[in-house]
């Protein structure tokens, strides 16, 4: 198995608030902050040059942001510079159901091959999906599950 640009990570789910609550979530790290890193330099906005952290992990990561569309798309590249992966953030009303948010979230720009990158894919998958559930239980019932710390306790 060898990467390329189709090779991407993938997860989503529905979330029964607003767009623009959604968004926010994202976009806010005081609210970023109750489901997914504990720490950010700065909110997701265009052209922000930013780190997050998980203290919980001894983890950083400096986050670049590219797209910011209010109350629909967020992308951003973080990782290692010299070779980031992007993540593309899109939030979309259902049809119908103005009040409920398709979260989806896309990772692509993987390296390496074999058993290495179906590790790497898996981990992503498994940790937004993880992030998507807190966010959802926060937003939702106004629940702090500290899913992501306790996703891979010492």
């Amino acid at each position: 198995m060898r990467t390329d640009e189709e090779t991407a990570a993938y997860a989503c789910m529905i979330v029964r608030k607003a767009a623009a609550t959604v968004f926010q979530a994202f976009a806010d790290p005081a609210m970023t902050t109750r489901f997914w890193y504990s720490k950010s330099s700065g909110p997701m906005v265009p052209s922000a040059e930013l780190r997050w952290e998980w203290e919980t992990y001894g983890a950083s990561v400096p986050v670049r942001v590219l797209t910011v569309e209010e109350d629909r798309l967020i992308t951003f590249e973080w990782g290692n510079y010299a070779q980031p992966t992007t993540v593309t953030l899109t939030f979309t009303p259902l049809p119908g159901r103005p009040q409920d948010t398709f979260v989806e979230v896309r990772e692509t720009g993987f390296h390496g091959q074999g058993a290495e990158l179906v590790t790497w894919l898996n981990n992503t998958v498994g940790g937004f999906t993880t992030a998507l559930c807190a966010m959802k239980a926060l937003l939702e019932h106004d629940i702090e599950t500290n899913a992501v710390a306790d996703h891979h306790p010492a």
